[in-house]
């Protein structure tokens, strides 16, 4: 791999580095064979598990959607399973179209619902979700935060909703393949595609009209030949002046899905999987989710029933699906190749850094650890130190004319100083009364008798 030497200290261009390193290891890692033979080798060899037969859920939800898409009409919608199919064959393809299995299946049936018969549909429910709403939170949220409204307001709430809801899943994945293993990618794909899989089974055998649809028609009843409403993002188009939104939501395959909001759920699951692969993230990530859930009700299209059901699905499906090898923290962990740290100039040079903060500190603390002053305190402490008052006169330096009989002497044996703990040592120096006048407290430190017997030596010289 080729590598580039940048200026320490610029991060943008650091960044990009670390993506296109980052990029240069995943092409790496993929399989870039094209020939079918190294796929059906590969499955003689697989060794089938139960979580394998999910994939005959698949097929099965294929043989019941796909007679019933009605456009593309036969033989042209053939041509979906065959490409499909093909797919799956060659290994380079394969690796990406299996585990995204489940998110196409999601699309099959979203796209195919709108064919369903009339009659085997279930009724609209109108008013249940605005009666349970107030019953649960004492008032319909969502009629209070669509109350004030303004431009501002409408963008914020549609950049997460109408933008970002779109785009995310993508970027994601992006993340995932670049600086993760392959099998957190394929985590992602099944989690996320049965997340909307079920929340649109939900949608289908559970209708309920959203809050547009009362405010333009009341609570009177629904049917399923009324088109569906963009809600609070035709303030969008008038502001841009286009006419996308009002097209997509009224043709839309499923015009009373509120609940379960799938806006809220692909968020919390997006939040959730960020902050458990991509830990620094975990604030923006859960700012996004918190904005977009305000965003659902403020252009009256979600429910806060249908927020928090949302949500709930999505922990559900994130955490059933997350595999016990990425519940620990080394889930967060890049794989080998990805990325390489750039050098400090310590590491050029082959020196220690120094260390700093709180590792210093620890350093430090570990370092006076080390010098055990235990044993020096105890033995300081049993010492016997002799402080008392010596007289620098010896036995033969005459006082006062008369030389130091031996029971005058002012040297104080170390033996006999080392019977005295610190304590008497300092009452003897301040009991003045029960010394001898020679031996009384002096405020000279030498003491006065030195300076009578320097005196009566140069007297008698003269």
């Amino acid at each position: 791999m080729p590598r580039i030497r940048v200026r320490p200290g610029s991060a943008a261009i650091q960044a990009l580095l670390g993506v296109y390193q980052a990029f240069i290891a995943a092409v790496g890692r993929l399989d870039k064979s094209l020939s079918p033979k190294d796929t059906i080798n590969r499955l003689r060899k697989h060794t089938f598990v139960w979580s394998d037969s999910i994939y005959i859920f698949h097929l099965a939800s294929i043989a019941f959607w796909l007679p019933l898409m009605q456009y593309p009409a036969y033989p042209l919608k053939l041509v979906i399973p065959l490409l499909f199919s093909i797919g799956l064959l060659v290994p380079l393809t394969s690796q990406f179209l299996l585990p995204a299995s489940p998110i196409f299946a999601w699309l099959l049936m979203y796209y195919t619902s709108r064919f369903i018969p009339v009659a085997w549909r279930p009724s609209i429910s109108v008013s249940l979700l605005p009666t349970l709403e107030t019953v649960l939170y004492g008032a319909n949220v969502s009629d209070i935060l669509t109350r004030f409204t303004h431009p501002i307001l409408d963008v914020v709430a549609w950049l997460p909703y109408g933008l970002g809801h779109f785009v995310s899943p993508f970027v994601i994945a992006a993340f995932v393949w670049l600086f993760r293993p392959k099998e957190v990618l394929h985590l992602w794909a099944r989690v996320f595609g049965y997340l909307n899989y079920a929340g649109v089974f939900i949608q289908i055998v559970f209708p309920c009209a959203a809050p547009w649809y009362e405010v333009i028609h009341g609570l009177t009843p629904a049917n399923y030949g009324m088109s569906g409403s963009p809600g609070g993002l035709l303030r969008i188009d008038r502001l841009f002046h286009g006419n996308g939104y009002n097209l997509t939501f009224s043709h839309a395959p499923i015009v009373f899905g509120a609940f379960p909001s799938l806006h809220s759920g692909c968020a919390t699951l997006e939040a959730l999987f960020v902050s458990h692969f991509f830990p620094q993230a975990t604030r923006y990530i859960w700012t996004y989710a918190g904005v977009l859930y305000w965003a659902t009700m403020y252009l009256s299209h979600h429910y806060l029933i249908d927020v928090v059901g949302g949500a709930c699905l999505a922990v559900f499906f994130f955490y059933v699906y997350l595999p016990d090898e990425f519940r620990n923290p080394a889930a967060a962990t890049a794989p080998a190749g990805s990325t390489r740290a750039a050098r400090s100039k310590y590491d050029e040079y082959d020196l220690e850094a120094p260390l700093r903060g709180n590792a210093a500190r620890r350093q430090m603390m570990t370092d006076a650890a080390d010098f055990d002053l235990s044993e020096s305190s105890q033995a300081s402490d049993e010492e016997e130190v002799d402080i008392s008052y010596r007289s620098p006169i010896t036995e033969t330096m005459p006082v006062n004319g008369k030389p130091n009989g031996p029971g005058r002497s002012k040297r104080v044996s170390s033996g006999a100083g080392r019977s005295h703990r610190h304590t008497a040592s300092i009452a003897s120096l301040i009991r003045e009364g029960d010394r001898g006048p020679e031996e009384a407290w002096n405020p000279s430190p030498i003491g006065a008798t030195f300076f009578e017997a320097a005196g009566d030596v140069e007297s008698g010289r003269r």
